[in-house]
């Protein structure tokens, strides 16, 4: 929870109202080493792209070679074993990997055709673009309000005379306003852990992301709840690029648009969700998807 309330300590004082920012990619030095081959220009509709990408911790590699783009609008399922690299990989598309002791990354990450990790590239700017629901809810120790207003008010994005407003639009959006309209001011570790999650929910899209990145969030809700956050994902979706963890084949299936399957440390198939549980193009996949091991 510290770390993620630092992600809020600084604003984005480069963002222009009402225009997503792009990330500046400073130009080369004149006489500079020369640089690493840049990544193939996206096509057209593309929200993220991963271009020859490697990660590793210390002398670990845990993925190598890794080429995946994520179309605008559509919800993507990285599936694979426990281990296979799909939360580092998730991890790594908005930089929250950077702390991590011995990490290291080569290739290239973009959002909408700009490089995550240039120099000139913001973190802090990167992971507004970039949000992220973790597996396990991690409300801030602040009211209900202050949860979801926080990176609102830390990166300026509105006058504080709309952060109610703000704050009943997003509680409704993810359908817990009935539920805590009354207790605004009240502390969120009083709600269940299905509503904490959706008010982390709600404070995830308070900053209106381009791409919403999510590491198995329902596998600590119930049914009732897991059907409301996919339902409420589903709506998001195509106004938001959605990138989600889950070791629920069920839930990629009925829930994504496409389907990247990681094993063994590389990604070994990504498709249209129906051609890979369908027709996968590899036998790792089809053992995979029919429950042969995982």
């Amino acid at each position: 929870m510290v770390n993620a309330m630092h992600e809020l300590t600084e604003p984005d004082t480069a963002r222009t109202p009402g225009h997503n920012l792009h990330l500046q990619v400073p130009a080369p030095v004149a006489g500079s080493a020369a640089a690493p081959k840049p990544a193939p220009a996206p096509e057209s509709g593309t929200a993220m792209s991963a271009h020859d990408v490697s990660l590793s911790f210390g002398d670990k590699t845990v993925l190598s070679g890794v080429d995946l783009e994520f179309p605008a609008g559509t919800i993507t399922a990285l599936v694979g074993p426990t281990g296979c690299g799909k939360t580092t990989f998730l991890r790594s598309l908005n930089r929250m990997n950077d702390r991590v002791p011995g990490f290291r990354r080569t290739g290239t990450f973009t959002l909408f055709g700009d490089d995550l990790y240039a120099p000139s590239a913001d973190p802090l700017v990167v992971r507004r673009r970039v949000g992220m629901l973790f597996q396990r809810p991690n409300p801030f120790p602040l009211s209900i309000h202050e949860n979801v207003v926080a990176g609102v008010k830390a990166h300026r994005l509105a006058p504080r005379n709309k952060l109610r407003d703000i704050t009943e639009t997003r509680l409704r959006e993810v359908g817990l306003w009935d539920a805590v309209a009354d207790r605004l001011g009240s502390s969120p570790f009083r709600l269940s852990g299905g509503q904490q999650q959706l008010l982390c929910l709600a404070r995830a899209l308070a900053v209106e992301p381009d791409v919403l990145l999510l590491d198995e969030p329902t596998s600590s809700l119930d049914p009732v709840s897991t059907e409301a956050v996919e339902h409420l994902l589903r709506t998001l979706s195509p106004g938001i690029t959605i990138v989600i963890v889950t070791h629920n084949l069920a839930q990629a299936r009925r829930l994504s648009d496409r389907t990247a399957f990681f094993f063994e440390g590389r990604l070994a198939e990504a498709g249209e969700t129906e051609q890979v549980f369908e027709q996968p193009a590899s036998e790792a996949t089809r053992q995979y998807v029919t429950g042969r091991f995982g």
